[in-house]
C-alpha cells in the first residue's frame, strides 16, 4: 500500500540532507583539523570524499533502479547514508571520518536518481512541472543552508559535541524519511532492464579519475599523478562512451548522444553548478580566511543570498511557463551582475566588502539563483526526447556533482593566483565566476522545449515492480 501524497515529502527532506552535506563540512573544515589534530590534506580528503562517492555512482545507481526499483533503491542509500552519518558523528580519527564520508557519499549516490524517477512515475503529469520546480529549489536552498546551519552549529557548540554535530543534524530526517519510505510506490523501469557492469565500472573508475586530481591537485600543487589522472579519466571515459553502441543494455540510451537538447542540457547543469557551489565557497573563504570573521558571522553575511532563494524558488514555476528557457538567461544574468558588482563593493583599501550594500545584491542573486535551480531541470527533461528522458534523469545530477567540484578547484585557482591584494584576489575569483554564469546564459539561450517532455516520459516509462512488459520495444532506439 501507499499514499502519494507523502511521495514530495519524503523524497525532498532526503534530497535536502543530502545536499546539506555537500556544504556543510566546507564550514566546519577549521574545527574539524582542530578537534582531531591532523594536516590540510586529511581535512580535504573529507571534503572530497563525500562528492566523490557521491558522482562516481549516480549513472549505475539510475540504472539500479530501474533494474530493482525506485523505492528499494532510494531506502537502500538512505540507510547507507544514514550509518555513513553516525560514523561520521563517532569518528576517532581522520581515518575514520574519511571512510565515512565516502560511505555517506555511497548512500546520496545511490538515492539521487530514484528521487527523480519517483517524481516522473509517481506525481501525474499535471502537477509534474510544479514537482521537478520544489526539487530544484531544495537542492538549491539545501546547498545554501549547509554553510548557514554548519556555521550556527559551530559556534553553538551544542553539547560539547563541536563539529560532530553537523553530521548528528541530519539523522532526525533521514530517519522519519525512512519510515515515510514504506508508503512510496513501487515502481521500476520498463521491460527486463539489466545492468551494464562493463559499463557501470567504466563509468566510476572514469568519474573517479576526474574528480579526484580537481578535488585535491590545488592543495597538492598539481603533482605527476594529477595529471596523469587526468590522462586516464580521458581514456576510460572515452571507452565508456564508445562502448553504448555495443552493449545490448548500455548504462546511457544512444540517443541521448544523438539528441542535441539532451547534450545542450546537461552542459547547462554543469557549467552553472561550474558557478554556484564555488560562488559560496570563496564567498566563506574570503569572508574567514582574508577579513577574520567567524563562522557565524560569515553565515549571517550570506544568508540573504540564501532567504531570497525562497521565494525565486517559488516565483520559478509562473515564470518559466510564461518564458520557458528565457527565464534561465535571465536568471544567469543577474547572477552575473551579482558577480561584477561584488568584485566593486571589495575596498581596496582594506579589501573588506561593504556590507549594507552587499546585503541587497547578494539578495537579487539569492532570488535568480531560486529561479534556475527550481526550473532548470524541468525545463531540460521538456526539452529532450522521451526516448533519453531517464538516462537525461540519471546525467543531470552527474552533472550538478561535476561541475561543482571542477568549478571550486577552478574558482580556487582564480582566487590564489599571484594578486596585489586580498581584494584584487577577491575581483579575479568574481570575473571567473561571471563569466561561468554568462556562459550558462547563452547556453539557455538554445534550449528549446518539445512536445515529448516529462508528461510523456514519466507517464509511459515505469511499471509496478514484479510485473512483466515488453514495452521496452517501443523505445526509439533498437540498441535499448
Amino acid at each position: 500500500m501507499n499514499d502519494r501524497r507523502f511521495l514530495l515529502p519524503v523524497v525532498l527532506s532526503t534530497t535536502f540532507v543530502q545536499l546539506l552535506n555537500v556544504t556543510i563540512a566546507q564550514i566546519a573544515a577549521p574545527a574539524i583539523r582542530s578537534g582531531l589534530g591532523t594536516g590540510p590534506g586529511a581535512v580535504q580528503l573529507v571534503l572530497v570524499g563525500y562528492t566523490l562517492a557521491y558522482a562516481c555512482l549516480l549513472v549505475t545507481a539510475a540504472r539500479l533502479g530501474d533494474r530493482y526499483g525506485y523505492r528499494r533503491l532510494f531506502v537502500l542509500g538512505t540507510v547507507v547514508f544514514t550509518v555513513g552519518s553516525m560514523t561520521c558523528a563517532a569518528a576517532p580519527g581522520a581515518g575514520w571520518l574519511i571512510a565515512a564520508r565516502l560511505i555517506q557519499g555511497a548512500g546520496s549516490g545511490l538515492v539521487a536518481p530514484q528521487v527523480l524517477s519517483l517524481i516522473h512515475t509517481g506525481v501525474s503529469p499535471e502537477r509534474r512541472p510544479r514537482a521537478l520546480a520544489l526539487y530544484g529549489a531544495t537542492m538549491g536552498v539545501a546547498s545554501l543552508a549547509g554553510p548557514l546551519v554548519g556555521g550556527l552549529l559551530i559556534g553553538a557548540d551544542l553539547f560539547g559535541l563541536g563539529w560532530r554535530a553537523v553530521f548528528l543534524v541530519t539523522l532526525p530526517v533521514t530517519l522519519v524519511s525512512l519510515t515515510g519510505a514504506t508508503l512510496l510506490p513501487r515502481t521500476r523501469g520498463t521491460g527486463e532492464q539489466r545492468v551494464d557492469w562493463v559499463g557501470a565500472t567504466l563509468a566510476t573508475a572514469g568519474f573517479g579519475a576526474l574528480i579526484l586530481p580537481c578535488a585535491l591537485g590545488r592543495e597538492a600543487g598539481w603533482p605527476w599523478w594529477t595529471w596523469a589522472s587526468f590522462a586516464v579519466a580521458a581514456v576510460v571515459l572515452s571507452c565508456f562512451v564508445r562502448t553504448l553502441r555495443n552493449r545490448q543494455n548500455p548504462l546511457i540510451h544512444p540517443s541521448v548522444l544523438r539528441d542535441g537538447t539532451a547534450r545542450r542540457g546537461v552542459l547547462l547543469v554543469f557549467v552553472f553548478n561550474a558557478g554556484v557551489p564555488s560562488f559560496t565557497y570563496l564567498l566563506f573563504l574570503h569572508l574567514q580566511s582574508a577579513l577574520g570573521y567567524s563562522a557565524l558571522s560569515a553565515a549571517l553575511v550570506a544568508a540573504p543570498f540564501a532567504a531570497a532563494a525562497i521565494p525565486g524558488s517559488r516565483a520559478a514555476p509562473s515564470l518559466s511557463r510564461h518564458l520557458g528557457p528565457a527565464a534561465l538567461t535571465v536568471a544567469a544574468l543577474v547572477l552575473t551582475g551579482m558577480a561584477l558588482t561584488l568584485a566593486l563593493l571589495i575596498d581596496t583599501g582594506s579589501g573588506r566588502l561593504a556590507t549594507l550594500p552587499v546585503l541587497p545584491v547578494l539578495a537579487a542573486g539569492g532570488t535568480a539563483f531560486g529561479l534556475f535551480t527550481a526550473s532548470v531541470f524541468a525545463l531540460v527533461l521538456a526539452s529532450v526526447r522521451s526516448a533519453a528522458a531517464s538516462s537525461v534523469s540519471g546525467l543531470l545530477p552527474t552533472a550538478q556533482q561535476l561541475g561543482g567540484t571542477i568549478g571550486v578547484t577552478a574558482a580556487g585557482m582564480a582566487y590564489f593566483a599571484p594578486a596585489d591584494s586580498a581584494s584584487a584576489a577577491f575581483g579575479h575569483a568574481m570575473s571567473y565566476e561571471a563569466a561561468v554564469f554568462a556562459l550558462a546564459a547563452t547556453i539557455a539561450l538554445r534550449l528549446r522545449p518539445t512536445s515529448s517532455g516529462p508528461e510523456q516520459s514519466g507517464s509511459g516509462s515505469s511499471r509496478p515492480e514484479g510485473t512483466t512488459s515488453r514495452s521496452a520495444k517501443k523505445l526509439d532506439d533498437p540498441a535499448w
